[in-house]
């Protein structure tokens, strides 16, 4: 039968009483002090303490406390003053509360049931109060200081539900644990919960003795090194090694005066040199302000390299180094003649944007030997830390200048000609913009006062001849193209290429495989089926590896003595580089109706696309699939409903329209595709399969479409004629509003071209459908 109470209730703030310990409580709100006169009252002295769920409430009611109390005797009460009692309480019992009331004395009243303890004599209990006794000497041999009586007690004590309480008391654990230990009724459950803080309490203990041996480390570290530095110090001035110091200080001193600084930099390069002087040799500032100092004195900053401005022999320069480019050369002559005519004028800042292989970081060296400047050229692609480029502060571990600082370093000069290539791939995260850095950097208007991180001091970099090379401006900042006067490098023609190869590549290949002319040679049939059949690109670094294979491969035959000399003629080709590179383009000599060619631009140079479309009976919407863009969704809608709205114009069924879903397709579906000047191609494809009638296979076209049937200009001409040229197609139709760019292209390209410019949609059908007004006469007749 369970034994009951009905005591006052004492709540407890932050702790938990346990039976069998005795403990001092310090009582002084109203509350617990009318529920400790009611105990002291008794004859028995006893009464319920519990502990609250948040200390910070000053009145508790029944629901702020748990609902595991301690039973407890008063064995002394003394007053500490007029507003407080302590009490010396012992732990009798554990009560389950049951109810919780407010009585009209101003005190709560708990009524429960005494929580019985069970005890388990099994295997394991005995195991688990061995581990406990282990945890307890360990811990014991963690904690110094501890009274040998209280260790004694501890280790003496028999009884595990007594330890264990014992314990509880001592750990540094929370009131809700406090609490979880106290409503354990299994001593099993009771041994394993205090094993498990204990646990915890020793591994803090290892970590706090492991700290606190490797801090007395370092402070021994400390102390010894300053007594080394000391004794070095003795030493050296012994062996008169403090006059090395001297004499280094001395030289930097004698560097930075022959710098011949404005008076403001002067004087704080100076100030850090006196700072220098103070600092002992031994110490880590020394070495950071030293080397500071080093790179101070290493900047050229007056020392500039005389132009050449003999613009002849610049346009020499230009034209031995590189092959066509007419166009770009004459822009770069025309700087070269400004910086000539007022040499105060700022250095240009350009941006060659083009294909890669088509020769712009060459072009940068010509510049440089043109000109007769330092060549330095540092690469973007990838930098996503605004500190590469402006450098670290000297307060981080092993800071440096940035890349643009190092540049002119090693330049020696202030007026090299500097490279930043792939100034399109920059990235960007958390570290910063490099794109913001470069917009102080390349700004005629403040790079002559442009300060680095690292430097901290003013530095003129408006002497820079800065180009700056991409392959698409898509993924540069406004406000950074901004800054830059555009050059673009298009493509070069199948001609072009043949005299860039037997210019420059087959000599540099033969070289370089350790040939001579006479062992190595090319025909210009067996060149041009090369460019031709072998590479697909707009530059020529395909071509240079493949002209690279075969002389590797007469280098082979040579010295395993099979050939005497290599001489490529189309026959061999095959057999030396294997079969030729195939692509879609030159499959499709047979269109279905419903298939149109048109031409792309990408950042490689030009593509031929085709573009597919099917009739889907019973379906209602345009399917558009080939990973296309929003703007080529819209051209692709556009175009369907430019032929909905005027089918009767076409002799089109509009039912045939209305009734029957599109599928537009345009391979290949793993490329990505925007940009609106596939419109054309896809209104004639449409065109040709509501027609049901093919195209023309030797035609291509280009061009953006309206809802009105006007063609619109587009970009990137000379590419996408290229395109069309290596693909084989003769015929190319262009928007009216390009006629201005034919004048640019080449005359080879343009004789062996048909060009057919066109306004509207009409005209595009005319001339890429075979007898497309006969057949429109006919279908508006027949319907």
């Amino acid at each position: 039968m369970e034994e009951r109470v009905s005591l006052a209730v004492i709540p407890l703030k932050g702790t938990v009483v346990y039976p069998q310990m005795v403990i001092p409580l310090s009582v002084g709100r109203p509350g617990s002090l009318a529920a400790a006169e009611v105990a002291l009252s008794t004859e028995e002295k006893i009464a319920l303490v519990v502990a609250q769920r948040d200390s910070n409430i000053d009145e508790p009611k029944a629901e702020d406390l748990y609902d595991v109390a301690t039973l407890v005797v008063i064995r002394r009460s003394i007053w500490l003053n007029d507003k407080t009692l302590q009490l010396i309480v012992q732990g009798l019992k554990r009560v389950k509360l049951d109810r919780i009331e407010m009585t009209d004395k101003g005190y709560l009243l708990g009524k429960g049931c005494i929580l019985p303890d069970i005890l388990e004599e099994t295997m394991e209990a005995e195991a688990l109060y061995r581990a406990l006794s282990e945890k307890i000497r360990k811990a014991l041999s963690l904690i110094q200081n501890v009274p040998e009586e209280f260790a004694s007690l501890i280790m003496t004590t028999d009884e595990p539900r007594k330890l264990c309480y014992m314990l509880a008391t001592l750990l540094n654990l929370s009131v809700e644990k406090e609490q979880k230990v106290l409503e354990i009724n299994s001593t099993v459950e009771l041994l394993r919960a205090m094993h498990a803080h204990l646990a915890h309490e020793i591994a803090v203990l290892e970590l706090r003795q492991k700290i606190q041996g490797e801090t007395q480390a370092e402070l021994s570290k400390a102390q010894r090194d300053y007594i080394l530095r000391q004794q070095l110090k003795q030493i050296q001035k012994e062996l008169g090694d403090e006059d090395n110091e001297k004499a280094e200080v001395e030289e930097l001193r004698s560097k930075i005066n022959a710098l011949g600084l404005s008076e403001e930099l002067a004087k704080e390069v100076l100030k850090e040199l006196k700072r220098l002087e103070k600092l002992n040799s031994s110490s880590g500032d020394y070495q950071v302000l030293r080397n500071y100092l080093e790179t101070v004195a290493e900047l050229p900053w007056n020392k500039l390299t005389e132009d050449n401005l003999d613009l002849r022999n610049a346009r020499q320069v230009l034209e031995e180094d590189h092959y066509g480019l007419d166009e770009i050369k004459d822009r770069i002559l025309e700087h070269l003649a400004v910086m000539k005519l007022n040499p105060q004028a700022r250095s240009p800042i350009l941006l060659f944007v083009g294909p890669p292989g088509v020769g712009k970081t060459s072009l940068g060296q010509s510049i440089a030997r043109a000109l007769g400047r330092k060549f330095e050229r540092m690469s973007l692609g990838g930098v996503h830390d605004e500190a590469e480029l402006r450098g670290h502060r000297r307060t981080y571990v092993g800071a440096m200048p940035g890349r643009v600082i190092q540049a002119i370093r090693r330049a020696a000069v202030r007026n090299p000609v500097l490279m930043l290539d792939e100034v399109d791939k920059l990235g960007r995260d958390f570290r910063g913009d490099p794109a913001a850095a470069l917009l102080e950097i390349l700004d005629p208007a403040q790079n002559n006062s442009f300060r680095d991180n690292y430097l901290e001091l003013p530095f003129d970099l408006s002497k820079v001849f800065f180009i700056c090379t991409a392959n698409t401006t898509e993924t540069i900042p406004s406000p950074l193209l901004d800054r830059m006067e555009l050059i673009s490098l298009s493509g070069y023609t199948e001609q072009e290429k043949v005299e860039i190869a037997k210019r420059y590549l087959i000599p540099r290949a033969t070289t370089d495989a350790g040939l001579s002319k006479e062992q190595f040679h090319i025909s210009d049939e067996a060149l041009r089926k090369l460019i031709t059949n072998y590479t697909r690109e707009s530059g020529v670094r395909q071509l240079e590896r493949r002209i690279s294979q075969l002389a590797r491969k007469a280098a082979l035959k040579l010295t395993l003595g099979e050939i005497q000399s290599l001489q490529v003629n189309t026959e061999e080709l095959t057999e030396l580089l294997g079969p030729q590179v195939s692509s879609l383009e030159q499959t499709r000599r047979m269109l279905e109706p419903g298939v149109a060619a048109g031409l792309a631009w990408t950042p490689t140079g030009g593509e031929v696309l085709y573009v597919e479309a099917t009739l889907l009976p019973g379906g209602k919407d345009m399917v558009l699939t080939g990973q296309l863009g929003d703007v080529m969704k819209e051209s692709a809608r556009a175009a369907m409903s430019y032929f909905w709205a005027n089918s009767s114009h076409f002799g089109i069924d509009y039912k045939v329209i209305r009734d029957n879903g599109i599928h537009l397709h345009v391979p290949a579906g793993a490329v990505p595709k925007d940009g609106p000047s596939a419109g054309v191609t896809m209104a004639t494809a449409l065109a040709s399969l509501y027609l049901k009638t093919p195209m023309r296979t030797d035609t291509a076209m280009t061009g953006e479409i309206t809802l009105s049937g006007l063609v619109l200009p587009i970009g990137g001409v000379k590419e996408k004629l290229l395109a069309a040229r290596r693909a084989g197609l003769k015929r190319i139709i262009l928007p009216k509003g390009n006629e201005k760019d034919l004048r640019k292209l080449p005359d080879e390209l343009r004789q062996e071209l048909e060009i057919i410019l066109v306004e509207r949609i009409e005209e595009v059908l005319c001339a890429a459908i075979p007898r497309f007004k006969q057949l429109v006469e006919s279908m508006c007749s027949a319907a």
